[in-house]
């Protein structure tokens, strides 16, 4: 790992973007941005736009980009390979690794070829999908390729039948969504900073699930940790995120979500929802409060990844 002088490297925080997720881009990238400079480095936050993105970076030559981007475009290894062409070192994960945690439904044979547990799911066209149950309640719909929650659905016996808002929802699904067993329980997640996994969270939702509003609003949920769990699932997580991590071919950061059923007749399964290689760093997110029970704070956190970015990633 590279070990950068904060007073003479240059950090360029590309954030907002023009994804579904671009308020919370803005929110990472200028907490990104405010730890960055108490840390020391001189930090130029860039608000992506698609036609501007190139130019802005070639004239300024930064010594590191931040991706500070979510969703589509800047989460799924679009703006990695941007970065590759231009031979700027940034952080996170390379083009591969992204593009194949940003699907779902293709991670998941990853997963489940390295053996980690992952809930049955089918992907299905989406007037299907609005029109019949695709597989037996409950069941969740959610995009192929999106984050944060944005369009996810749980459909239980109380449903007003198949969600049928999900045709009003093209923009964000495309043509197709991916239908997914639902697994009661508790929502945990464990985040990979390099090779080491760091503690497990138990995410309290103040909604009926944790969605969009309770990821990113104040006090839309609460945090666990360490999470009150048997000792056995704790050190599973662990080994499940280091796992994922290893076998999509992460890099830097990543944050694995779980469900874990511990309900009476769940039989205490453990199942894995999801990589994220782009996860929040807003004032309310998972993995900045994993590093400071590690012993990071925030800028000694960013300045970690600071100095783990490179080229071929």
């Amino acid at each position: 790992m590279a070990k950068r002088i904060p007073r003479d490297t240059t950090v360029a925080v590309l954030m907002g973007g023009w994804s579904a997720e671009r308020q919370v881009s803005l929110s990472s990238g200028e907490a990104c941005s405010d730890a960055l400079r108490e840390a020391g480095f001189n930090v130029v936050p860039i608000d992506v736009k698609r036609e501007r993105i190139v130019p802005i970076l070639q004239d300024l030559q930064p010594d590191v980009a931040f991706n500070a981007l979510h969703g589509k475009w800047g989460e799924d290894g679009c703006a990695a390979a941007i970065l590759e062409t231009l031979q700027i070192p940034y952080t996170h994960s390379g083009v591969l690794a992204s593009s194949l945690a940003m699907h779902k439904e293709k991670s998941k044979i990853i997963f489940r070829a390295a053996n980690i547990p992952v809930a049955e799911s089918k992907i299905v066209d989406l007037e299907t999908v609005a029109a019949q149950h695709a597989m037996p309640v409950p069941y969740v719909v959610k995009p192929i390729a999106e984050g944060s929650s944005v369009g996810v659905h749980i459909v239980t016996q109380s449903s007003n039948g198949p969600p049928s808002i999900v045709l009003e929802q093209r923009e964000i699904f495309g043509s197709h969504a991916m239908v997914e067993r639902f697994v009661p329980g508790r929502e945990l997640t464990c985040a990979v900073m390099g090779d080491v996994a760091l503690g497990v969270i138990d995410i309290v939702s103040k909604g009926t699930f944790y969605d969009y509003v309770s990821k990113y609003a104040p006090g839309g949920s609460q945090h666990i940790l360490p999470a009150d769990i048997p000792v056995e699932i704790y050190r599973k997580c662990q080994q499940y995120s280091l796992m994922a991590h290893a076998a999509l071919g992460c890099r830097g950061i990543s944050r694995s979500d779980f469900r874990y059923n511990d309900q009476a007749g769940g039989e205490g399964e453990l199942i894995l929802l999801e990589v994220n290689t782009q996860p929040g760093m807003t004032g309310t997110s998972l993995v900045p409060e994993l590093a400071k029970h590690a012993g990071h704070s925030y800028p000694e956190l960013v300045t970690w990844m600071v100095n783990d970015a490179s080229v071929d990633r």
